[in-house]
């Protein structure tokens, strides 16, 4: 992918602004690396579980009526693993000390997840498409393909109208009596 330069500089970048970053993956929503800066840790399983947490947040947020996937958060002792959504195909994963800001990698993380998406997006628009084989007239080999097949973009959801709710009690009812 010929993003994969300006991605990885995007990823630097956001090391630098955010110091207490261990680790930052540019992933697919399929789980494969698309670039990655994360010493210490297999990037092959951090893009896998990605892709399954990131299954999870959008199937929640969708079942719960809060829209489209934008982050993922989570927190453990010794830090924080944030995921952004970049784009259409791609994902943002963050590794964070424990004492990072974690408005600051909110801040940085959404930022670089655009940037990341649009470079990505571009770059999958800009792929030539499959070849397509003309019809021969003797027989020959099945031809072999000339290009990976372009990635499947993310899910569209429709969102599903709410039914109104009925209260079961009369909120703020008051009740007098004359004396």
């Amino acid at each position: 992918m010929a993003a994969e330069a300006e991605v990885m500089d995007e990823l630097r970048r956001l090391r630098a602004r955010v110091p207490q970053l261990t680790g930052a993956l540019a992933a697919s929503v399929d789980g494969l690396v698309i670039v990655q800066d994360t010493p210490g840790v297999e990037p092959e399983t951090v893009a896998a579980l990605t892709a399954t947490a990131l299954s999870v947040a959008v199937r929640m947020a969708d079942a719960t009526g809060q829209g489209d996937f934008r982050e993922l958060l989570v927190r453990g002792v010794y830090g924080y693993v944030a995921t952004y959504a970049a784009g259409r195909t791609a994902v943002l994963t963050l590794l964070a000390q424990d004492r990072v800001n974690v408005g600051r990698l909110h801040l940085e993380g959404r930022r670089a997840g655009l940037r990341i998406g649009e470079l990505v997006d571009a770059a999958a628009e800009t792929r030539p498409p499959p070849a397509v084989a003309e019809p021969a007239t003797e027989p020959t080999a099945p031809p072999m393909p000339t290009t990976a097949p372009a990635p499947a973009p993310m899910p569209t959801r429709t969102r599903t109208p709410r039914a109104a709710r009925t209260p079961s009690t009369t909120p703020n009812a008051r009740t007098t009596t004359d004396s």
